[in-house]
């Protein structure tokens, strides 16, 4: 049995300035990381959050979130982690360039 008695501590991965220096996952905002963003900001509507882009006829939170993602309104950072435990935090307007997103905006 070994005890450890130092924790090895990581030093972050450097803040990217463009999608060619994300070096944690994909270079674009994932299927999962859009569900989980508008999931949260839908919650937050819900709870009396101001919104952020004009909607004056949407009034399900759900899509007044996801117009607000679309729009690159949301002050987010996305935080990957790799095995190891290192992470990079990553802009959200630097993921913008998702191809989930662009599908998305090129529908309406």
């Amino acid at each position: 049995m070994t005890i450890v008695t130092e924790q090895r501590k990581e030093l972050p991965i450097p803040f990217p300035a463009s999608p060619e220096e994300i070096t944690v996952g994909p270079g674009h905002l994932t299927k999962y990381e859009k569900s989980r963003i508008i999931g949260a900001r839908a919650l937050q509507l819900s709870m009396g959050a101001p919104i952020l882009v004009d909607s004056e006829e949407a009034l399900d939170p759900i899509i007044i979130a996801e117009h607000e993602l679309l729009s690159n309104v949301l002050p987010l950072t996305i935080r990957r982690y790799l095995p190891d435990g290192r992470c990079q935090d990553i802009p959200l307007r630097i993921l913008r360039s998702s191809p989930f997103l662009l599908e998305k905006e090129n529908d309406q």
